[in-house]
């Protein structure tokens, strides 16, 4: 596990409790799980549907991240995702992965990555910088450099903090990088996941301090409450239920104490889904959404990790005790 985010002059010893913001408005965005068909290919159309369901919920879908195979797709499939995407959204918002595809020892090829993100750009999605070999590779002085580069080209974009138990890829950054980052003004905010609470309780607290408008995109999927302390939200387990997702949210804005059972009910299922190894979550999500009966097949990518066949019972029954809310959302 990636610990290397430092406090500076932050002060961790602090509780978080005064962090809690009853009745903030939570900004949700929902990674979007891309749909498999029987024979291993992507399905599109069911994507569109997924899509649909999301903004219709109330949340901002985000696609060509790692709960898309982002890193499983080929540059022309990434295009052909954030197209059919782009196309249900219209004109409100979508975020989309910016991947360059290299290898463990390559260098960071800054030509490529901002190219990377002017594209998802000009197709109509604001861009997530997604960790790189090359990207993790460089120094706090290079990262902030090169977030820089990208907002010299870009109106608009998501920084993103990964740990190595998602993707090989990933990094955490120190606070100091983080500032740096956060000092980018075409930087909207950072998605963080390092599925630490205490990291993520001090980017609130220096962003508060020092850039009140800036986004902590919580990517913790094992304490989603975190939405509860200043955080928004970019979350693969979001995709599993974007209905109940943005219910418990305006539950949250409302003031409703319903927020706490809806939550706990949420995060049975993320703490059963996101178990070692983590990115086989995005199995268990198919199989949760074709038991809903929202896509076809229950399959994942054919080079995508797998899960047990018997999870299926098990999210089932996590899925009858959701159910209660699914009237209510």
């Amino acid at each position: 596990m990636d610990r290397s985010a430092t406090l500076s002059d932050v002060d961790h010893q602090d509780a978080p409790f005064d962090l809690l913001r009853p009745r903030r408005r939570i900004l949700g965005i929902s990674a979007m799980l891309l749909p498999i068909a029987a024979d291993g290919s992507p399905d599109l159309d069911t994507l569109a549907d997924l899509v649909g369901r999301t903004v219709a919920a109330g949340l901002v879908p985000a696609v060509n991240m790692d709960t898309g195979y982002g890193n499983l797709l080929t540059p022309a499939e990434r295009s052909q995702v954030l197209e059919v995407a782009r196309g249900v959204t219209g004109h409100s918002m979508l975020v989309a992965g910016a991947w360059v595809d290299d290898e463990p020892g390559d260098a960071f090829d800054e030509g490529r990555q901002v190219k990377a993100m002017v594209d998802v750009a000009a197709a109509g999605a604001v861009p997530v910088v997604f960790p790189s070999y090359g990207l993790a590779s460089l120094d706090p002085a290079a990262t902030v450099a090169a977030h820089e580069a990208i907002g010299r080209e870009v109106d608009r974009f998501i920084g993103f903090e990964l740990s190595t138990q998602f993707a090989p890829t990933g990094k955490i950054w120190d606070l100091d990088t983080y500032r740096g980052v956060m000092g980018v003004a075409a930087c909207i905010g950072a998605k963080h996941s390092s599925l630490l609470r205490q990291p993520e309780w001090d980017r609130i607290r220096l962003r508060d301090a020092e850039r009140p408008d800036f986004h902590v995109f919580t990517g913790n999927d094992l304490a989603i409450d975190l939405v509860a302390y200043g955080s928004d939200y970019l979350l693969g387990l979001s995709a599993f239920a974007p209905d109940l997702f943005a219910a418990r949210d305006r539950a949250w804005a409302d003031g409703d104490p319903s927020f706490a059972e809806r939550n706990d009910d949420l995060q049975a299922l993320g703490t059963f889904a996101f178990r070692a190894p983590v990115p086989a979550y995005k199995h268990d999500a198919a199989m949760y959404l074709h038991h809903r009966g929202w896509i076809p097949s229950p399959a994942t990518h054919p080079r995508a990790p797998e899960r047990p066949a018997a999870d299926a019972e098990v999210l089932a029954s996590l899925h009858q005790r959701l159910a209660r809310w699914e009237e209510t959302s």
